[in-house]
This record gives C-alpha cells, structure tokens and sequence, in this order.
C-alpha cells in the first residue's frame, strides 16, 4: 500500500501552483483543459488504480491538464517553446505529404492515407515533399500532435508496468503513482488538443485561401471559441453527464484509433467558422454553439479516460524485458 502522506502532498501542490503560476491560455484555455481532464480521471472504470480516481490524484490530473501550455512564455524558456509548441497541433491538410496513399480498409489507412508510426519516419516524409510544397515552410509549421500522444501513451503504459510489478512485489509505488498521475495529466492536454477542430487544420486562427461562405478571417475566432466562451458561458455540469454516458472502452489499436478521433476533428472545422458566423460565441452565445462545444470538450474527455484505461490493460501484456545493449 501507498505511503498516505505521499498523494496529500500532490494535492497540496496542486492546489498551490495555481497560486504561484500565472496561466497561459492556449488549446482549450486553463478551464477547458482542467474540465477535460477531471471529468476523464473521475469517470476513470473501478478495475484503474484508484490513487487515480480518487480525490487527491483528480486534482493532480485536473492540475496538469493546462501543464504544456504553462511552457510557452517565450521569453524565459525559448528553447522550450521551439521544441514542444508543434506537439499541439497538427495542421491535417499538409500533414497528408507527409503520408503514404492507401486503400480504404488496409492496416492504418485514415481518410486514404497511412501515417507512418514513428515521428521522424514522418519528418524525412515530409522534408522530401517540402520542395513541392513551398506553402509549407518547415516541418515544424504542420505539427506533430498524434505523434506526441502515441510516445506519452507509451511513457504511461510502462509506468503502468512497473506499477504492477511493485505491487506484486509487495514494494513501494509511492514514486511510481507520481509518474503515472504525471503521465496521465500530460497526456490529457495533447488529447484534448485533438478534440478541438482548430488545432487540426490550416484554417486555426481565421479563414486563409478561397473563402466562398465569407468566413471571418480575423486572427480571433481560436481563442473566441476555446478559451473566452468555455469560460464565461460552459458549464462543467452540462459536459460531465455526456462523459458519464459514454461506456469505458479498452483500445487495442490506439494509433489507428487516435488518428480516426483527430480525422473526425478535423472533419468539424468548417461547423466552427459557420456557429463564430452566425454570432455562436460572441457573449452568451447560441444553444447550438453551447451544445457543439460541450460535445468536443466531451469527447476530449472520453478519448482520455479510455487511453488511461486502455494503457493500465495493456501495461499487463507481456513485454521482453530490457537489459542493455546487446
């Protein structure tokens, strides 16, 4: 059993960084990206560790929910911010250079296209595509958020592991619970980049290119919608019964999963510029606007839940240990 002391010092630092920390609002904003995070640990199914699900270690995953968007203050950590701001996002129109065409149905193919697994298998894809694509400027302006969620998906499975190997042990999973409260609340914010429409496409700050249904093309609309109308005018009590609604699954191919979750964000991003056209986020918004939101920070929600659950399941598959170089 975990030492008692040990998560009531997580609390209480979550409950005091706030405090220390000025928040930087990006993604869904600080509220949208706690909300998503809390309601995916609180709906978390019985057979996850509770230290996750209980009120201590919500707080910590709620807490870490805005974390990466707390390492963008340009000025003090820029290097920082060079490095990790593409893991954000990914700009779905170019991203497909970086992909190889495929049959509807085959292993992996999302929307007619295989994204290769690894990160720079993508990035050698798509330099050698660059020179046909000069709209594209460097690899970095097309984001690699999927691949981002796959490699912190992978970190939490394998504490995962190690918890299970110390609690069969009869060990200490003090330090273990750590990381993994850690690794879940980090992997919260990137899923919940994924179920915002604007952080899926080109069109992420005002309509660029042919513009038929006069879109607005003021650089405004991202933080309108994510940031400005969630705080002011959604409610954590309307979103929570449509995470609670949904049945926990267990993902067995989360790759393929993610990328068919990101591909239906991705299919949105048109029925955002039509709710900020029709006046859906401006002050108190429209019921339509209301509910279209709450269905993304929703799904945002149900994605992580079901990532945490799938990788306590598969943390039990059995691996080849690792001993060193051979």
């Amino acid at each position: 059993m975990p030492r008692p002391t040990t998560l009531s010092r997580i609390a209480l630092a979550a409950t005091l960084l706030p405090i220390l920390t000025t928040p930087v609002a990006h993604a869904w904003g600080r509220d949208g990206h706690m909300l998503i995070n809390k309601l995916a640990a609180q709906n978390l199914p019985a057979d996850v560790p509770y230290f996750l699900r209980n009120p201590n270690g919500v707080d910590v995953i709620e807490w870490m929910g805005p974390e990466p968007d707390r390492w963008k203050q340009r000025d003090a950590e820029p290097d920082l911010v060079a490095t990790q701001s593409p893991d954000h996002f990914f700009d779905y129109e170019w991203g497909i250079y970086g992909a190889t065409p495929c049959a509807s149905g085959t292993p992996d193919c999302i929307d007619g296209y295989n994204f290769p697994r690894k990160r720079y298998d993508f990035i050698r894809n798509l330099s050698a595509a660059l020179p046909q694509h000069p709209e594209i400027k460097t690899f970095e302006t097309v984001g690699f958020q999927p691949w981002q969620v796959e490699e912190v998906w992978e970190r939490l499975k394998s504490d995962f592991r190690e918890y299970r190997k110390l609690t069969a042990a009869n060990g200490n999973t003090a330090p273990v619970q750590l990381a993994i409260l850690f690794d879940a609340g980090w992997l919260g914010h990137y899923v919940g980049d994924g179920s915002q429409p604007l952080h899926n496409t080109i069109q992420y700050n005002g309509w660029t290119g042919p513009n038929p249904h006069h879109y607005t093309t003021e650089h405004k609309i991202h933080a309108q919608f994510e940031s400005i109308f969630v705080s002011a005018d959604i409610k954590p009590a309307d979103v929570a019964p449509l995470v609670a609604a949904a049945q926990p699954t267990v993902i067995d191919d989360e790759w393929t999963q993610y990328w068919n979750y990101l591909h239906h964000s991705n299919s949105l991003v048109e029925k955002v510029y039509q709710l900020e056209k029709d006046g859906g986020f401006t002050d108190a918004g429209t019921p339509e606007a209301k509910a279209f939101t709450e269905e993304r920070l929703a799904a945002g929600a149900i994605e992580l839940r079901d990532l945490i659950n799938s990788a306590w399941v598969h943390s039990a598959d059995p691996v080849q240990e690792y001993h060193g170089p051979q």
